[in-house]
């Protein structure tokens, strides 16, 4: 049974890869796997490596089941709560043309200046915020800019990429990165100082290889014109800047209000929703029902999509069913007994993260190895976070940033593989490179 498990979570992600040949929406196949995966772990975990957890602690196996299926519950709520009230912030900053803000500046037509621009301001907004936050701010700046959909794919690639590396070096950039962090296996000032050069060298060296085959082509980037973007809908210069403005320091304050409240990030973004709701229910109040109900968070709601949410709840219920099967733990263990350097370690868990979750890998390393094995600040963990936290990038359901990008942009599975996935598996391993060269070269020339 346990390898039944396996084999369905193996052949619900290929069906989810082959979604455009199949004409076979990815949520789907993500659903049915996801449920899947759970009544195969029902009926069969007498088999699994967790079984002697549930037989040692005597705890009846139907209620460790359900508890343990209740606690993804919670933790993938949070995430897909946060992601629908974000995505609903800039569907209606959108909505009102709020992005003509940064769009109307933007005046170059050279893809190589305007890739290098879009991903250095990701990779450092990523850091202050965080990168699925950041990446569905970008992507929905790219969906304002550019109008043929091979170049708004690209960039929202690079946009992934640059979102993921910038969250690695930032203790409150990426998931995982915080783990380490509130669990105290790294510290503020030093995983920024240990693992920003190689977050650099992770971005630099894709984005170096994309220019050189860019330039090559000369081909002038396409952009959107104001007849593209104008619709039937018109919003005064006021009310584009107030919702920008709005929108943005909503998305903003949401690491503030986590750090002053201590309260999970959806819970500010839930609230930023409510506000902006009010403050547009108050702002068109005066004009005709059909174009209040247009500039509405109602009908943002109906503009989301959807089906990416599903899509995420799925493939996290079936990493979950992983987790609680024992498979997660019992693969950390086992890479530790194959290769036992760090280095190999943590790089196999990078390349891991770009399938299944990160946060259960990083979990899993976090209970493996006790702090008296690697101290905090050792080079072990801050090698995981710059892996765990660059490794999602390889794939683009690999990361949330890639998830919440997907649906923003509506990028193919097979198209990323093809066109990003090289670009981030070069960056990834010369991260890792500069991180080795910082630590055994430079370090022991002082």
């Amino acid at each position: 049974m346990a390898l039944l498990l396996v084999t369905v979570f193996i052949c619900g992600y290929i069906l989810i890869a082959l979604e455009h040949p199949l004409k076979i929406d990815k949520a789907a196949s993500a659903l049915i796997t996801g449920a899947l995966c759970w009544i195969v772990l029902t009926f069969g975990m007498e088999s699994m490596p967790a079984y002697s957890e549930v037989v040692s602690t005597q705890t009846d196996t139907r209620t460790y089941l359900e508890h343990s299926l209740f606690e993804h519950l919670g933790k993938i709520a949070e995430i897909l709560f946060f992601l629908l009230g974000a995505m609903t912030i800039v569907e209606l900053v959108d909505v009102h043309d709020g992005f003509r803000a940064i769009t109307d500046r933007i005046t170059t037509s050279n893809r190589v200046k305007l890739l290098w621009i879009i991903s250095w301001v990701t990779f450092f907004l990523s850091a202050g915020l965080d990168n699925m936050t950041t990446s569905i701010i970008m992507c929905a700046l790219l969906r304002r800019i550019i109008k043929k959909q091979d170049n708004m794919w690209l960039f929202g690639g690079f946009v992934i990429i640059a979102a993921n590396s910038g969250g690695a070096w930032s203790p409150i950039g990426d998931v995982t990165t915080i783990m380490l962090w509130i669990g105290g296996q790294v510290t503020t000032l030093n995983i920024i100082k240990e693992t920003f050069l190689a977050s650099v060298v992770s971005l630099l060296v894709p984005l170096i290889a994309a220019s050189y085959f860019l330039g090559r082509d000369k081909v002038e980037l396409e952009k959107l014109s104001e007849g593209d973007i104008k619709s039937e809908r018109t919003t005064t210069p006021f009310e584009q800047n107030l919702l920008f403005i709005l929108g943005g320091a909503a998305l903003l304050s949401v690491p503030v209000f986590k750090t002053v409240t201590h309260m999970p990030p959806y819970m500010g973004v839930l609230l930023a929703v409510g506000v902006l709701w009010y403050v547009t229910e108050l702002l068109h109040r005066g004009k005709e029902p059909d174009l209040r109900r247009e500039f509405s968070v109602a009908a943002m709601l109906h503009r989301i999509d959807t089906p990416s949410i599903l899509f995420f709840l799925g493939i996290l219920l079936a990493v979950g069913s992983l987790e609680s099967s024992g498979h997660l733990d019992h693969m950390a263990e086992l890479l530790d007994q194959s290769f036992g350097n760090i280095y190999a370690i943590n790089g196999m868990i990078g390349l891991l993260s770009s399938i299944v979750d990160n946060v259960p890998l990083v979990a899993a390393c976090m209970g493996m190895y006790e702090m008296t094995d690697f101290p905090p600040d050792h080079e072990f963990w801050e090698l995981l976070a710059y892996c765990a936290g660059t490794g999602g990038s390889i794939l683009i359901i690999g990361s949330a940033a890639g998830v919440a990008s997907m649906g923003i942009l509506k990028i193919d599975f097979l198209w990323y593989m093809r066109r990003i996935s090289p670009y981030a598996l070069i960056g990834y391993f010369s991260g890792m490179a500069m991180y080795y060269i910082e630590n055994h070269f430079f370090m022991a020339g002082h």
